[in-house]
């Protein structure tokens, strides 16, 4: 087998944010095929990922975001586990995305537990935050989003509470 590059780790360390031994094991099983190792880096994350599912999610950050003048705002509390990773700045920069599609898609509940189990499907899809598409990618729900980025922190990432304003209503 050809040896990996250290130009093609960093090229994956970048695109995925995973680790640099993670990134070489990656590449290794993957044959140097990049898309390949961007794939099993992703399959490795989720599963990392809903493993940390249920830890104590107990820090994280509030974050806000005005829309359309100030006619439209949004506040959110997006929690982990450690303070170290609050404030990273790719989780705020989920939390301020979190924000703005909440200010966007004007959700009702953050999650399924959270809605009258009398919702029919097609609303579940509308009003819970997290069945929602994402806005900069409706083929992701935010489920998804926050389940991805959480593989790139190490952390039980949650949602814990969101509100929504509107001017006039």
């Amino acid at each position: 087998m050809a040896a990996i590059s250290t130009n093609a780790i960093k090229e994956l360390r970048e695109k995925t944010g995973a680790g640099v031994m993670d990134c070489r094991r990656a590449l290794e099983e993957a044959g140097g095929d990049l898309g390949k190792a961007e794939e099993i880096l992703h399959k490795q994350g989720l599963e990392r990922a809903q493993k940390k599912a249920g830890r104590v999610a107990s820090q994280g950050v509030i974050e806000a975001y005005l829309h359309a003048g100030g006619r439209i705002g949004a506040m959110v509390e997006l929690n982990c586990e450690t303070d170290f990773v609050a404030r990273d700045e790719g989780f705020r920069a989920l939390a301020r995305e979190l924000a703005m599609q909440i200010a966007a898609m004007s959700p009702e509940y953050v999650s399924d537990e959270d809605a009258p189990a009398d919702l029919s499907e097609e609303d579940r899809k509308t009003k819970v935050l997290l069945n929602q598409g994402f806005i900069r990618n409706e083929k992701q729900s935010i489920q998804q989003l926050i389940i991805e980025r959480a593989a790139r922190f190490g952390e039980n990432v949650r949602v814990r509470r969101f509100t929504r304003y509107e001017l006039g209503t």
